[in-house]
């Protein structure tokens, strides 16, 4: 991966649906050879797909909390997560916890529903998010 690469990648962060045409201006590259740089980097799974970023209160997820785990019962917890709606990141730590998961839910009461129900597989702490001041930032 050169420079180049790197510059494509940093596009793509901040813009998904920017055309070959305009990234190629961006880089410095003709139309074929962006194509084919994008396309190493998704064969290379450096490019690992393209997502809409979603504005959680605009379809009714007011809240959004970090939950810290302790189980012994990875696996049962890994699949209740994988499976629940409102889960949408588990990730597996080192360290004083096990699991960090991001929770979008509806409300207050939501989340304490499915606090209770995560606790057959150990024991959370739970953090509200308030805000965040800086979201999706480019990886450079």
């Amino acid at each position: 991966m050169d420079k180049i690469d790197e510059k494509i990648l940093v596009c793509l962060q901040e813009n998904g649906r920017i055309s070959i045409t305009e990234l190629g201006k961006k880089v410095g590259l003709s139309n074929p050879a962006v194509n084919e740089r994008v396309k190493k980097l998704e064969d290379k799974n450096i490019i690992l797909g393209y997502r809409a970023i979603v504005n959680p209160e605009a379809i009714n997820k007011a809240i959004t909390a970090y939950i810290l785990y302790n189980t012994t019962r990875c696996k049962p917890f890994v699949s209740f997560c994988k499976d629940h709606p409102d889960v949408i990141e588990c990730n597996r730590l080192a360290g004083q916890y096990d699991y960090l998961i991001k929770v979008v839910t509806d409300s207050v009461k939501t989340l304490e529903v499915f606090i209770d129900r995560s606790m057959e597989f150990g024991k959370p702490s739970s953090l509200i998010n308030l805000s965040s001041p800086v979201m999706n930032k480019a990886i450079k």
